[in-house]
């Protein structure tokens, strides 16, 4: 009787197997075994079409073993044995992880049996789904090690080892786009040699871990034990670990990964921090405590100097700092850092370092806290500087580095310092090779050589706009880089804020000045012999009006001897502030009491290719051009004082800048309440340029000392009533 045969279940069986003729030629390789399972026997594909079956015979269906024998024909098994037709491989015995991966869980979804032998090379195991993270810090607190268990078959593994080498596999060319784009119910298979296996994960689960070891620029270094050790700056990245639900973190997060907690600010400071820059020295402390470098990148006026004299003070009162810490910044900004050290740190021991006499103090810098210095002296004074170890080393402007091949970038990367830090409001201007540079200097190799860096970043982000690669970048130096706009932190700002930038006159310039002082003060205190102080205000405010033209720009002086200078120290001032500014999206009231001075400022602003407005007495067309500044056409506004020093609205404005500061303060008010008045809505910045140990400075600290002398001094009715000849003769007297 002929019984209607039963659906097999088709069985792949995986095996090591003979192949060849004999002789040299025969070898063992891995294959799999096409069986047929009829409930009572197991059938090899291609045997006879009946078989014994205990007392009776076995009725196949050869149409359903050859629907199953043309599945693996499509998966890319192939017979290799013409006796042993049930006997199939993959072209590649490579190809063994592809059909693992994900071809062969699909027959078993598709009610195939899937058997392994135990000699078989790609061997299954699915690991325990809880995995175990342990942090430790390495001795010397210079390195960080990570352990990554998992439990497979009873037994615990160190996982990292195997992601490594998956990553490594040039085969593969694991990036992190192709990461990110694998499906997180993808099977992955991972080599474990010692065991003779291969583990099965789903790529969600190693997703999140695979991007963080991808991001590792050079071959992890793993030891023995299967730990992966790290520069400290590096064991930041694992932060994000600590947070996968597959993951049972082993102990307390160790040194980087505790985070930034609350200092104490200095005593000794005589400031009161706001909360940002509260922030700011907690973070500063932070990197200390770690050995990492940073970038401060607040928007200008934020008070990038206050936070770095505080964390200075601190290190001082603290008795960390046993040596010399050196700051290293443009040359228009020395007496900024001198005079702020003055007034917030005065504990702080300063040696400027600058001018012909400078070189007769290098012996010194053993024996102060501060050193300053700029980018230009740090060539020429460079074997004097590099003699010293410093506690901390600064870079102001750090964008002065920006181009890692120059000699500034070259000089200050060979500087000896325990601690590194940048300052910089635009640390990036044109591309992300400059922000490279600045890292590198602070951490070297941190984000890889530039040429990798290039490969890895600066390609795919700025001539593909690839956006993982740029989210990549940002979480590696967000640790690194405390960045505030004035627009984030404008509820702790006071409505008003007024900073004073000088500059030192050198050269030339200087020159011109001291001699034009000598002649003035000659000539003043002869007027005075002669007609008595009352009668001689016409001399004064002649001879302050000259000197006040030197300061702004000796081109204003229609002198024969002022004809041959091209110097002007505030001018390149102005021209340093002011495209951090516009570039921080700054709208910018520029007020001159010279209108030849503004026509001097148009040249170099079209050289730049800065848009502005101008407004002087002679402008018919006001009411347009206030309009426009208004609407934001432009970022800048050149204001003559006389012209514009009244009767204008222009609340669009957050910036003020008073190039030649006028010596009633009540004018000079009612200029920068153009912008700070009723309507505005942003915190403003009131800017005041002066020439250091000129009679710019000298009348600006009487008018700290003496408010109502200063207030008399060159009245609208041009009065000096009120000033003695001590004090005049102060205003030409020569720097101390």
């Amino acid at each position: 009787m002929t019984d209607t045969p039963p659906w097999p279940r088709p069985v792949l069986r995986l095996l090591r197997a003979e192949h060849g003729h004999g002789g040299r030629d025969e070898r063992v390789r891995d294959c799999g075994q096409l069986l047929f399972d009829y409930g009572v026997q197991r059938c090899r594909y291609g045997e006879p079409a009946v078989g014994e079956h205990g007392q009776g015979f076995l009725l196949r269906d050869p149409a359903a073993e050859d629907v199953g024998f043309r599945r693996l024909l499509a998966l890319g098994l192939v017979s290799f044995d013409p006796k042993r037709p049930s006997l199939l491989t993959p072209h590649s015995e490579r190809d063994w992880l592809r059909l693992m991966a994900e071809p062969l869980p699909a027959l078993q979804r598709e009610g195939w049996q899937i058997d392994v032998d135990h000699d078989f090379s790609f061997r299954l195991c699915d690991p325990a789904p809880d995995w175990l993270l342990k942090l430790e810090e390495g001795e010397g607190r210079d390195w960080f090690g990570v352990a990554l268990d998992v439990d497979v078959e009873g037994e615990r593994l160190p996982l990292l080892p195997l992601l490594t080498a998956f990553l490594q596999d040039p085969r593969a060319g694991w990036t992190p786009q192709k990461i990110a784009a694998l499906d997180d119910h993808a099977p992955l298979l991972l080599r474990d040699e010692a065991g003779d296996r291969w583990l099965r994960v789903p790529a969600g689960r190693l997703k999140p871990v695979l991007r963080v070891l991808r991001e590792l620029f050079d071959s992890p270094w793993l030891d023995a034990g299967g730990r992966l050790w790290l520069p400290r700056p590096h064991a930041l990245m694992l932060d994000e670990l600590l947070h996968l639900p597959q993951l049972r973190f082993d102990g307390a997060a160790p040194g980087p990964l505790a985070g930034v907690v609350e200092v104490a600010p200095p005593q000794g400071l005589n400031a009161q921090l706001r909360g940002y820059q509260q922030q700011g020295l907690n973070w500063l402390q932070f990197l200390r405590v770690q050995g990492f470098g940073g970038v401060l990148a607040d928007d200008m006026g934020l008070g990038k100097t206050l936070q770095a004299l505080a964390h200075l003070l601190l290190e001082k009162e603290s008795g960390r700092m046993d040596r010399p810490c050196l700051v290293v910044a443009p040359t228009s900004l020395m007496f900024n850092w001198r005079r702020e050290a003055k007034r917030y740190a005065p504990a702080l021991r300063v040696l400027v370092l600058q001018g012909q006499d400078r070189r007769l103090r290098h012996h010194e810098i053993a024996d102060h806290d501060l050193v300053l210095t700029t980018y230009p002296l740090l060539a020429r004074d460079f074997e004097a500087l590099s003699k010293h170890e410093y506690h901390l080393l600064v870079l102001d402007e750090a964008q002065n580095i920006k181009n890692a091949r120059s000699q500034a970038a070259q000089k200050v990367s060979q500087l000896r310092a325990r601690h590194r830090l940048c300052l910089s409001g635009t640390p990036m201007e044109n591309h992300l090779g400059e922000f490279w540079s600045l890292l590198n200097f602070l951490m070297p190799g941190y984000l890889g050589s530039e040429a990798q860096f290039r490969q890895r970043y600066r390609k795919p982000i700025e001539q593909h706009g690839d956006q993982d690669a740029r989210e990549q970048l940002l979480r590696r130096i967000k640790p690194f880089l405390l960045r505030r706009t004035k627009a984030e932190v404008a509820t702790e700002l006071p409505p008003r804020t007024d900073i004073i930038r000088s500059v030192a006159l050198e050269g030339a310039q200087r020159e011109l000045y001291e001699t034009l002082r000598l002649s003035m003060d000659q000539r003043l205190r002869e007027e005075i012999a002669a007609r008595g102080l009352a009668r001689s205000h016409i001399v004064v405010l002649d001879a302050l009006l000259k000197l006040r033209q030197v300061c702004c720009d000796p081109r204003l002086l229609k002198l024969e001897e002022a004809a041959t200078v091209q110097e002007s120290a505030k001018l390149e001032l102005l021209m340093d502030l002011l495209p951090e500014m516009i570039e921080e999206g700054r709208r910018v009231l520029l007020f001159s009491q010279f209108t030849s001075m503004l026509a001097l400022i148009e040249e170099r602003l079209r050289t730049a290719g800065i848009r502005y407005l101008k407004l002087t007495g002679e402008s018919r067309d006001r009411e347009s051009l206030v309009e426009r500044f208004q609407r934001g056409d432009v970022p800048l506004f050149l204001i003559s004082l006389k012209a514009g020093g009244t009767g204008l609205n222009l609340t669009a404005a957050d910036t003020v800048i008073h190039y030649d500061p006028w010596w009633n303060p009540a004018v000079e008010q009612q200029a920068t309440d153009r912008a700070h008045r009723i309507g505005q809505d942003k915190p403003v910045f009131v800017y005041k340029l002066l020439t250091e140990g000129t009679v710019e400075q000298k009348i600006a600290e009487m008018q700290e000392q003496k408010r109502a002398l200063a207030d008399a001094l060159l009245a609208e009715s041009g009065s000096i009533a009120g000033w003695g000849e001590e004090e005049l003769r102060a205003l030409f007297a020569a720097q101390p």
